[in-house]
């Protein structure tokens, strides 16, 4: 049987336009630390030496699972934590981010080691040292689908914290996780889905962020 995210993971990833509480659970992901500007070489290269890890891990998977109930999966979306170093403006030079491949639970971190070891003996690249497995868990956070350009997200934002306030919720940190759902390289901008949440958490009554 193959497992499929579409269809296993209804629950993380069935955002829709309108806003949405959604309480996340500890996920495992391999992930790479990153700076600065998303449309320059850098950030290219770094997605690439990530799915590199996340197709060898699904390779080294299936190899080994013959006996398993799962013998198979589907690769994750992308995802990409993001904060800004400084300034209130967007300037994207000043933007730090972690991009990551969730994994499925019965992906182990032996099994990513050696097929992180495999990819690196095959197509040497600096950036798989800079890859690592571990667990992230944000908790209750406030969703939205957002559809269209990634430079249009700020009104979904703006959605999302009208919808806080309403339930009177705030933002626990300055950044927030995107969730690639549609391929930047196939799909026009106007079409792309990308699932934003924010972290959020109780405040009392009268104490409530403007």
């Amino acid at each position: 049987m193959k497992y499929e995210w579409r269809k296993q993971g209804k629950a993380l990833y069935g955002a829709r336009t309108a806003p949405a509480l959604i309480t996340v659970p500890a996920q495992n992901y391999i992930k790479i630390d990153g700076r600065g500007d998303p449309n320059g070489a850098d950030f290219s290269n770094r997605v690439g030496a990530l799915y590199a890890l996340a197709y060898a891990v699904k390779a080294a998977y299936k190899a080994a699972s013959l006996q398993q109930e799962i013998d198979d999966f589907a690769v994750c979306p992308l995802e990409g934590v993001w904060a800004q170093i400084s300034g209130d403006d967007l300037e994207k030079d000043k933007l730090e981010y972690t991009l990551m491949i969730r994994q499925p639970d019965f992906i182990s971190g032996e099994l990513v080691r050696q097929a992180q070891k495999q990819v690196q003996r095959k197509k040497p690249n600096p950036l798989l040292g800079e890859i690592t497995f571990g667990a992230m868990q944000d908790g209750l956070c406030v969703e939205i689908l957002h559809i269209g350009s990634y430079d249009d997200e700020p009104a979904s934002f703006a959605k999302m914290a009208q919808f806080a306030a309403a339930h009177g919720l705030r933002r626990t940190g300055d950044y927030h996780r995107e969730i690639y759902l549609s391929d930047a390289n196939r799909v026009e901008p106007c079409r792309r889905k990308t699932i934003l949440r924010c972290p959020v958490e109780p405040v009392s009554p009268g104490s409530m962020e403007k």
